[in-house]
């Protein structure tokens, strides 16, 4: 037998024939065995590599077939919230903007007996514009600021007694008149919020009673209706009532009063010809009378003239610049 490759002759050495002309060992089984050992260590090891590329490529494929079935997380959309407030009672809407200014009672549980419009005191010849509502309460019950705002005078002033004005959003100003007393610390520049106090009721000035002067001023001094705002909130300019809070009925409602102040029973005794006690006052009947038409201040003419309100009688101007009408009993 022939044998040309060394290793693979598996015959024994005595029956191996040389090749003639090459000189070459002999060899014999135990050679044989050694190299196809190590030519069966050689396929292992690359087997076992082979078979490791495979096992990694399975694994990668699992993992991709597992993440294919989780799905994906959904993009969480931002909950979008709107105001409901308008022009809504501010103790029935939920606020969840801004906005732009919201009224509270100025005395709360309390009711207006004089509300706003043409009026004729006792001691008067004529009915004049009330420029704002006369609120009733015991003398020393709270006075809280109706809306958030800056304090823009305290003190007192002629027939407003001790007051305080406060100065609001789009140029509104609040003012609390007759007051007993004024809150510690409320003094002008003082920013304050609704709710707050800023004084007691009382009977300052000129004053019938025990009870509190309230007015609403637009941005030129004008008187506007409060009840067209207290316990309402605001979210726009445009949602402010200040057209319609101007107009005010032609009939004049004539005032009934529990006092009448000294110096406006000494002015109707006068009148009619009774004798007439003096006593020692703080200011005279010129500046009573000044003081308690001071607010009018041509507003009512302008009014008047300039106004033409829809079912309500227009109003005609006597010779002291005060409107006229006729009384409605």
């Amino acid at each position: 037998m022939v044998c040309g490759r060394r290793g693979f002759c598996l015959e024994p050495a005595s029956v191996v024939r040389p090749v003639p002309g090459v000189d070459r060992p002999r060899l014999g089984v135990r050679d044989a065995l050694f190299d196809l050992k190590r030519i069966l260590k050689g396929r292992g090891k690359r087997a076992a590599a082979e078979a490791g590329i495979v096992a990694a490529a399975a694994l990668s494929a699992f993992a991709v077939a597992h993440a294919s079935l989780i799905e994906a997380p959904q993009a969480v959309q931002p909950r979008q919230v709107r105001a409901v407030l308008t022009n809504a009672p501010a103790n029935q809407a939920t606020v969840e903007d801004s906005f732009l200014i919201a009224f509270v009672e100025p005395a709360p549980g309390h009711a207006v007996v004089s509300p706003f419009g043409l009026r004729q005191l006792p001691w008067e010849g004529g009915g004049r514009l009330h420029e704002g509502v006369d609120i009733s309460a015991d003398s020393d019950a709270q006075v809280l600021v109706s809306a958030d705002g800056e304090v823009v005078a305290a003190g007192e002033k002629g027939g407003y007694g001790r007051y305080v004005a406060v100065r609001h959003a789009v140029g509104l100003t609040t003012i609390y008149a007759h007051l007993g007393a004024i809150q510690a610390g409320v003094k002008p520049g003082l920013r304050v919020t609704a709710g707050q106090l800023i004084g007691q009721i009382g009977s300052t000035g000129t004053s019938t009673g025990p009870h509190l002067h309230f007015e609403i001023r637009d941005a030129a001094d004008r008187p506007l209706d409060p009840a067209m705002f207290l316990g309402k909130a605001f979210a726009e300019t445009g949602d402010l009532p200040l057209d319609k809070a101007k107009r005010y009925s032609g009939r004049v409602r004539i005032a009934y009063v529990s006092r009448i102040p000294a110096s406006k029973q000494a002015l109707m005794d006068a009148k009619a010809g009774k004798s007439i006690v003096v006593g020692r006052r703080r200011t005279t009947e010129a500046e009573d009378m000044a003081a308690a038409e001071r607010n009018l201040a041509g507003q009512a003419r302008d009014a008047a003239k300039s106004e033409q309100i829809d079912g309500l009688k227009g109003l005609s101007i006597g010779p002291d610049g005060r409107p006229r009408a006729q009384l409605s009993l």
